[in-house]
């Protein structure tokens, strides 16, 4: 219980950091950091799913079976856009091209920021 609780933590901590960047970032400096602000919540996000399942029994390797079964028990509302999340993440890895860029960094404030918060909400009401 106190592993899930530290991530949850650093979880919500990272997600008012990625907020505060999605709001803010206008050049493309800011963009950048924005979005690695991202890949950081995302690995927290998807660690912290894979902990309240496994919380609950059940076991997941993966964060696309993680998103999958999560989104199966009403944990995430879209699973469509938590799929996209994962290729996203996969794809800022080695993303230097700008409009690609920009793209995903609108991604991430208009769906995946919504996305995080639901699911936060939906995991503390269980």
């Amino acid at each position: 219980m106190k592993r899930l609780e530290q991530i949850r933590s650093d979880f919500v901590n990272a997600l008012k950091a990625l907020e505060e960047a999605v709001s803010q970032a206008t050049t493309d400096l800011e963009v950048d950091g924005a979005i690695q602000r991202f890949e950081f919540t995302y690995e927290l996000f998807w660690k912290l799913l894979r902990a309240h399942l496994q919380q609950q029994g059940l076991v997941v390797n993966t964060p696309k079976e993680c998103f999958k079964e999560a989104y199966r028990l009403r944990i995430l509302p879209d699973e469509e856009s938590a799929l996209k999340m994962v290729d996203d993440r996969n794809l800022t890895t080695h993303l230097y091209d700008k409009p690609k860029s920009r793209e995903v960094f609108e991604r991430i404030k208009l769906t995946y920021v919504r996305l995080y918060n639901e699911a936060l909400t939906r995991m503390q009401a269980r």
